[in-house]
């Protein structure tokens, strides 16, 4: 995104300083697929997504959905399909088009055996409706950024899903999120960062960036009580097991 335009090269070196082992870099529409893409051609720890976020999918069709998908084929680099969901809070988009687009991108991605990275903001029972009707499987996916309470996260794991905790976990209020990191099974628990959005306390206003995701590994393994260092071992399993990442 825009956000880094003027020092990647420094954000990326923060983050190998850090212990950083692997970087997914997501997209959202066209242009920020290719440039996802094009960021992981450049560096072995990279890889990257493509897909239509709901926001954009009053302008998608087939035919750019077809672009993304010989974009997808086209590339070991490209790990997953997503960012794509529903958002029923901005509404940039009718809720009619979400849905249609939402759905024609997890059949391409089960096409490409891709696994999928969710957006859901209200939109828990639409998008938790629409997984169900395509079943289990080991390499679905992640509902991403998760915001819903300790209930929902069970229900998406009963199907085969991840969940993905962001640096929210660390804000004071963040009471649904940090009953979820603490009690899912670990087996299905991923951490992000959600960057440049969601930076975790103490930067919470600021920029977020990977180096950042150590806070929210911390405040993870306190509410677990267990080592962080056991934490990371296992999420970064958890990472590769569903990315496929080497």
């Amino acid at each position: 995104m825009e956000d880094y335009a003027d020092d990647i090269n420094e954000v990326l070196k923060r983050a190998l300083s850090g212990d950083i082992t692997h970087i997914i870099s997501v997209g959202t529409d066209i242009s920020s697929s290719q440039k996802a893409l094009e960021l992981a051609e450049r560096h072995d720890f990279i890889s990257s997504t493509v897909g239509f976020h709901p926001h954009n999918a009053d302008e998608t069709d087939t035919i750019k959905i077809e672009e993304l998908k010989r974009l997808a084929a086209g590339s070991k680099k490209v790990v997953a399909w997503g960012e794509i969901g529903l958002d029923f809070y901005r509404h940039y988009s009718h809720v009619k088009n979400q849905i249609e687009i939402f759905e024609l991108q997890l059949d391409t991605a089960l096409e490409l055996k891709l696994p999928v990275i969710i957006h859901d903001r209200e939109a828990h029972d639409e998008i938790l409706k629409i997984v169900g009707k395509r079943g289990h499987g080991s390499r679905i996916g992640v509902i991403h950024c998760f915001s819903g309470d300790y209930k929902l996260a069970m229900s998406f794991i009963e199907l085969g899903w991840y969940i993905s905790i962001p640096g929210t976990v660390t804000y004071k209020n963040a009471l649904n999120v940090q009953e979820v990191a603490a009690k899912i099974p670990i087996e299905r628990l991923l951490i992000e960062t959600d960057a440049p959005f969601l930076s975790p306390f103490p930067f919470r206003g600021k920029r977020n960036e990977p180096f950042f995701i150590r806070h929210t590994a911390e405040k993870i393994a306190r509410l677990r009580d267990m080592d962080l260092d056991q934490l990371a071992v296992n999420t970064s399993l958890n990472a590769k097991t569903l990315f496929g990442l080497p």
